[in-house]
């Protein structure tokens, strides 16, 4: 007798058995053979026992056939469909796990921008996409620095050309040799980007062809979706969108110029420059060596002259791009800084660079923003070459004795000094020295001031239980007001100077400021 087979599945005994539907033959079939079986030679009163068991089985099967074969039915291909679907739904598991290890093996492709799986678990790596090169084309010498400009079409006014002349017009010829610009113009419109690459092409052809100057553009279809992000701060729906799309043309900009140079300026594109701040930027790069840092700070305005380690820009890129609906993006730089543990600003003065956009970018609103710290002639950094600082002055909180050794907007901060009180100056390496000036005391503060001290210079460097000092000093003169400046000190000492040393001459009832330790060489500092 024929059977129809539904479904299999394994048994308690490991064989595989089928569940079928046929007529009740078939278990009164198997019925017997079970209870036949059990022995190879049953005897005649259990065998007549048996048989009645059987045919009373088979009456009542046939009394029950009609009434129990549709709920039976029922019942069997529901208890088939949970098996059927328990079955599938480990292999949709196995098959979920095999598309989880091949996604993370071959990340998905997409014409618009996504993080893949590389980008997220690498944020040292660039991001993929694809630049138009709108003028000029990148050297294969890396630079001494890049300094990266994004620019947009503006409703009133356009300052990108006065800003791309300042930076040029304000370095020297040897200046110009480790500099590259790169313009990012962050305008879908094709016509306004044509017009003004052509515009710029004219009038800065020469530092086109020299290499120093590039225009490209990252396609419209890399950006994120700017539809439906979200209102922060309250701010307008256009105003979340500018500032989001911002972000992202910062990261793209970002991106390009990682392998380009060693360290990355950014600047916006209404800015001029001070005279030759490059030379600037490097003398406080070669004082911070030894120190640790994320972001310099050569302005107190918006995005404009920050200084980065070009390794650090591939994290900062994916870091923009990851909060790019979230806040502000000069918010944002603050955060980063913080997470790569740089908790405090370390912010020059003089400023370097200068806002001058009367019209903003957004709606070509007002404004007048001014770094009042700018000074755009007479520039004149203190060299401060690399070296360690002690003090046995007991210092307030974390106004550390470092904080006096740079032109950082720092100070150290000391209690009331005694008599013989020193601060002291070890340079990495000995050197000439043309100039220094060191200033205490603050605007709000001063009467902090060293009313009694003097100014020494020293050489022979012996090692003590507080570090190494200097065995040998000479007194270059007197602090009066708190202040001291010495004009050639090459020429009044014979020696390369190894330490500089503040000594208190007698004890003071006020605390101690030291605002400010400058000192100019008369070399390059050693690297």
């Amino acid at each position: 007798m024929t059977a129809l087979v539904l479904h299999a599945f394994s048994g308690p005994t490991g064989r595989q058995t089928l569940l079928t539907h046929s007529t009740p033959m078939r278990p009164l079939m198997t019925l017997y053979s079970r209870l036949g079986s059990r022995g190879a030679r049953p005897d005649l009163s259990n065998s007549v026992d048996k048989m009645r068991l059987v045919w009373k089985s088979l009456e009542k099967m046939r009394c029950m056939r009609k009434r129990s074969t549709i709920p039976f039915l029922g019942f069997l291909i529901t208890f088939l469909l949970f098996l059927n679907l328990y079955i599938e739904d480990g292999y949709v598991l196995e098959g979920d796990k095999r598309q989880l290890r091949e996604t993370s093996v071959h990340p998905p492709s997409s014409e618009r921008y996504v993080h893949t799986f590389k980008d997220l678990s690498n944020f040292s790596g660039t991001i993929n996409v694809t630049y138009r090169y709108l003028a000029g084309t990148p050297l294969n010498r890396k630079k001494f620095l890049t300094i990266g400009l994004s620019s947009v079409k503006r409703k009133r006014g356009n300052y990108l050309l006065e800003t791309i002349k300042s930076i040029f017009d304000q370095s020297s010829y040897e200046e110009l040799k480790e500099i590259v610009v790169v313009v990012h113009l962050a305008d879908f419109d094709l016509v306004w980007c044509e017009n003004l690459v052509q515009e710029i092409t004219r009038k800065f052809a020469h530092h086109i062809i020299a290499g120093r100057l590039l225009v490209i553009q990252a396609p419209e279809e890399y950006y994120p979706s700017l539809d439906g992000l979200k209102r922060n701060y309250n701010d307008p729906e256009d105003r979340v969108r500018f500032r989001s799309k911002q972000k992202v043309d910062y990261a793209f900009l970002l991106n390009f110029c990682t392998n380009l140079s060693h360290f990355y300026m950014m600047l916006e594109d209404d800015v001029r420059c001070s005279r030759n701040f490059l030379t600037a930027l490097k003398k406080v790069i070669t004082s911070r060596e030894g120190s640790y840092w994320v972001m310099l700070e050569f302005s107190k305005l918006g995005y404009i002259g920050k200084l980065y380690h070009s390794r650090d820009l591939p994290r900062l890129a994916h870091f923009l791009l990851m909060f790019y609906q979230e806040m502000p993006c000069d918010w944002l730089l603050i955060h980063f800084r913080g997470l790569l543990a740089q908790k405090d600003v370390i912010r020059f003065k003089p400023s370097l660079f200068q806002h001058m956009g009367y019209y903003s970018s957004y709606k070509g609103v007002e404004n007048k923003l001014k770094d009042d710290d700018f000074e755009e002639d007479s520039i004149d950094i203190p060299d401060n070459p690399p070296a360690s600082i002690y003090t046995n002055i007991n210092v307030f909180e974390n106004y550390d004795a470092s904080k006096a050794y740079s032109t950082v907007d720092e100070y150290f901060w000391g209690k009331p000094p005694s008599t013989g009180d020193f601060f002291v100056v070890v340079f990495n390496k000995s050197t000439k020295m043309s100039k220094i000036k060191i200033t205490t005391g603050s605007d709000d503060r001063q009467n902090d001031v060293l009313h009694h001290g003097a100014l020494e210079v020293g050489e022979k460097l012996v090692g003590t239980k507080k570090g190494k000092q200097c065995s040998s000093y000479i007194t270059l003169g007197e602090f009066k007001n708190g202040n001291i400046e010495v004009q050639d000190v090459d020429h009044k000492i014979a020696f390369d100077i190894e330490c500089v040393r503040i000594v208190v001459t007698a004890s003071q009832k006020e605390w101690l400021i030291i605002r400010s330790i400058s000192l100019w060489t008369t070399q390059p500092p050693s690297q």
